[in-house]
């Protein structure tokens, strides 16, 4: 089974490119406007548990450092990787990501090919199919 990749950002734009970027490298992808939205998600029972979390900061209802927390309470989550995407770029914001438990950060605009090599470390590459 294909590692699967959740995004959490309020752009539409940004989801888009990070979905079709992470398929074509063979990864699965499931993508949310809010946190509230993935949150709900992950309590559903054809839920999966993401291998990582692409998260924005700056989303409305529920903003990233409080997804990313609430996801590092629940046991089911230990192994889930996440990484901050954000326009914030300050040293205090890369911080409190990683206090939520973000393994990694980084800012917008981005490169695609610097969301796969981040993806990549962690999880590896995916298996071909």
């Amino acid at each position: 089974m294909s590692k699967l990749v959740m995004v959490i950002d309020d752009s539409a734009t940004v989801r888009k490119i990070v979905e079709t970027c992470l398929r074509r490298e063979g990864f699965d992808v499931k993508s949310f406007p809010d946190g509230v939205e993935a949150m709900r998600w992950l309590t559903e029972p054809e839920a999966r548990i993401p291998d990582l979390v692409i998260l924005d900061i700056g989303l409305p209802k529920m903003d990233g450092y409080e997804v990313a927390r609430r996801l590092k309470t629940k046991p089911q989550f230990s192994s889930t990787i996440i990484v901050m995407l954000s326009r914030r770029d300050g040293m205090i914001d890369k911080l409190k990501g990683r206090l939520a438990g973000a393994k990694d950060y980084l800012t917008k605009p981005f490169k695609t090919q610097d969301l796969i090599a981040v993806i990549e470390s962690h999880l590896g590459a995916p298996a071909p199919n």
